[in-house]
């Protein structure tokens, strides 16, 4: 079923934003993995599918015609390829991007994304600035070292947010964690992110 939203996904955004989609795609698949095999997954937690495709198409709308009002357009750009999505993937976009569409993170689901989304940035950017330009060589400490004392490094990154992974009533993930868990995700799918 996810091939057809991705097939929407590539066609909508340029590549670079279809590339970090597939990033953040995996980093939920990663996290909902490591929260189930803990036994960490409340009773209200969405089902994987759910993860995934929220990550998969969660900027679908930053695009013409709808940029400008990101992310409150996910069903209208869906719709043009005759996609739909559940109210749970709905709400799952939705929490990405509180300050624009006033809906908090609640679930693991929800702050899953609102700290991950930011952080596929800082690791690629790790990756590109390795001689060998790959994401199989990108170590935990490099991404951690960037992300506490150099803020000048992917500056667009959101350090405050992806922080916020170690908040007891998130995801309580000590941010070495968090972003190991990202990182060996986006590991697995490198060659789909040309790294």
């Amino acid at each position: 079923m996810n091939n057809e939203y991705r097939l929407a996904v590539k066609i909508q955004l340029d590549e670079k934003i279809f590339t970090h989609s597939l990033a953040l795609e995996a980093c939920l698949g990663g996290l909902y993995d490591y929260f189930s095999a803990n036994n960490l997954l409340g009773e209200n937690e969405p089902e994987k599918e759910d993860w995934l495709l929220a990550g998969l198409i969660h900027d679908i709308d930053y695009s013409d015609p709808y940029k400008a009002e990101h992310p409150s357009h996910t069903k209208e750009a869906l719709a043009k390829y005759n996609l739909e999505l559940s109210d749970s993937v709905h709400h799952i976009i939705l929490s990405h991007a509180p300050e624009l569409t006033s809906v908090r993170p609640e679930t693991k689901a929800d702050w899953s994304i609102f700290c991950a989304d930011s952080l596929t940035g800082l690791i690629m950017a790790v990756a590109y600035v390795y001689p060998s330009r790959k994401l199989a060589d990108v170590k935990v400490s490099s991404v951690l070292k960037r992300f506490l004392k150099e803020p000048k490094f992917a500056a667009g990154t959101r350090r405050n947010e992806v922080a916020m992974c170690q908040k007891p009533e998130g995801l309580n993930l000590p941010l070495e964690k968090f972003i190991e868990i990202c990182l060996t995700s986006m590991q697995k799918i490198a060659d789909d992110l040309g790294l």
